[in-house]
């Protein structure tokens, strides 16, 4: 099992710069930070209104890493004890409970609740037991 250090710091402000850049998105364009929703539509069919701006937010989560190692001459160490196949897997699942919750993390966890929506919370409370359980039996059965 990899320990993770407990970084509160870090943390907070990594959180507080996410539900800021959430409610700026909402300011400057009404819409919702949903990074499968805005990814999803950068492939066709293209909608014209706003595919600059969905390319620059994701342009903006490619180039975040690259800035952090410019300016810090690093990135943070990490790990990642599965191979090759259960990352393949893992990552078709979460595409596919994307599209079928209707959204991601961030649309529903982080924009959903604070708009107290009920449907973010149901989505929320089922994406949190799944990864809840699918760690306790990676961990305890594997």
């Amino acid at each position: 099992m990899v320990a993770t250090p407990f970084t509160p710091i870090a943390s907070l402000l990594g959180g507080a710069l996410i539900g800021l850049s959430a409610v700026l998105l909402m300011w400057a364009t009404g819409r919702i930070a949903g990074i499968s929703g805005i990814a999803s539509r950068l492939f066709p069919p293209y909608e014209d209104r706003a595919f600059a701006g969905r390319l620059a937010f994701v342009a903006g989560l490619i180039a975040a890493p690259v800035l952090v190692r410019l300016v810090t001459g690093s990135l943070p160490a990490q790990t990642i004890a599965a191979g090759t196949p259960a990352l393949v897997v893992a990552g078709l699942l979460t595409g596919f409970g994307s599209v079928w919750g209707s959204g991601c993390t961030s649309g529903h966890g982080v924009c959903g609740l604070s708009r107290l929506s009920l449907r973010s919370l149901v989505a929320t409370v089922t994406f949190m037991a799944t990864g809840v359980a699918t760690v306790y039996l990676i961990r305890h059965w594997s």
